[in-house]
């Protein structure tokens, strides 16, 4: 191993040019106190709003702080090096005070929500320098961050889906204008519908539209996160969640007990206010099923994983409603590759329940990573 005294390097990546920033940071700080410093060297990687990589300077604020969130701003400029060989990160200031040179890392774990980060970007960078990493490939990381192309991949595995309507002009090609929803689209999808960039997350730029007056408005601030907007039919039901994690040598992926998030009355819906500033929400974990809907549920969330090809990890977002016969219908909402990361946070929380603490499942995460080894991206 390139760390001391034999333990292994892990570069944790946080930050980037996404709208998710701050949840990156906060979950990239969970991360790296959660690593065992008898086995784990922590070399933090920060991704500034411009793009600039960096090793931050001390005291970088990784947490929420009387509301404000953090970010990263200051620190020596670094970049991976993309030889192979090299196998690691260079510092891009000469004579920087930065101690013993940065010259090869073991691992990398991208703890990065959002557009270049999940999305296949820094996946691909990262395979092109050969270095293993936690989460998901190029594939299964694009495809799962673009909500259009996660609905085909699961329908076409024949897993239930919500209807939607991807806004596209006549030659197909995308367009964020409210007018090419027709009449027909709308009166198939009702109300209300939910507005959302094709590709983001932490309900970012989402608009709940409950009259089509509001329409054009909330195309456009779904537009302003991703020139790709999609309009769900809204699912009425339980919010229900489920963690995935790679098997432990060959056979299925293992999925977690379920949770369910249950807003507080006065509560619309689960926007990123919700998530990360308010006390909105309440969250039961295990969730209230039946043992035929705990079945169903990590059935199709073990499902999704593959037929997205994940890797490492996932977890997978249901909507359970009871249909009119009385018969409950378990739609998938989307596939998160690089959930947030936190000891509070969902995924941890159900993996916790389950039996597997936070500083273990980091550990395996790590451990799963480099076991695999450098890989062809997919």
């Amino acid at each position: 191993m390139s760390g001391q005294r034999g333990r292994v390097r892990v570069a944790v990546v946080f930050g980037g040019r996404s709208e998710e920033h701050a949840i990156s940071c906060i979950s990239a700080g969970s991360v790296m106190a959660a690593l065992d410093p008898e086995r784990y060297e922590v070399v933090p990687v920060g991704i500034a709003k411009d793009g600039r990589w960096v090793l931050p300077d001390p005291g970088q604020r990784l947490a929420l702080a009387d509301g404000a969130l953090p970010e990263v701003t200051g620190g020596t400029a670094v970049s991976l090096v993309g030889d192979p060989e090299a196998r690691g990160l260079a510092v891009l200031e000469p004579g920087a005070a930065v101690g013993r040179a940065l010259t090869e890392v073991d691992v990398v774990f991208p703890v990065l929500h959002g557009a270049f980060g999940e999305d296949g970007t820094v996946q691909g960078l990262l395979e092109m320098t050969g270095l293993p990493y936690v989460g998901s490939g190029v594939f299964a990381s694009a495809a799962s961050m673009d909500k259009e192309f996660t609905k085909k991949l699961l329908a076409a595995a024949g897993l239930p889906q919500g209807d939607h309507v991807v806004l596209r002009d006549e030659h197909g090609a995308v367009c964020a204008d409210a007018a090419l929803l027709g009449d027909a689209e709308r009166e198939r999808l009702g109300l209300p519908v939910f507005v959302k960039p094709a590709r983001a997350g932490s309900s970012i730029g989402i608009s709940k539209v409950t009259d089509w007056a509001q329409f054009p408005a909330a195309v456009a601030a779904a537009a302003a996160v991703d020139p790709k907007v999609i309009v769900e039919a809204a699912v009425p039901g339980r919010e229900i969640e489920c963690g995935v994690l790679a098997a432990r040598g060959s056979g299925l992926p293992e999925a977690s007990l379920p949770a369910e998030i249950r807003l507080r009355p006065g509560v619309d819906w689960y926007d990123f206010a919700a998530k990360y500033l308010d006390d909105a929400a309440e969250f039961d974990i295990p969730a209230d099923l039946i043992p035929e809907q705990l079945a169903a549920v990590q059935d199709i969330a073990r499902r999704a994983y593959l037929a997205l090809d994940c890797r490492g990890l996932a977890r997978v977002d249901f909507f359970l409603a009871t249909g009119p016969d009385g018969a409950d219908r378990l739609v998938v909402n989307e596939v998160n590759t690089m959930p947030g990361f936190t000891p509070i946070s969902m995924f941890a929380r159900m993996w916790a329940a389950t039996g597997v603490e936070f500083a273990e499942l980091v550990d395996r995460l790590v451990s799963g990573a480099l076991a695999g080894g450098a890989r062809p991206g997919r």
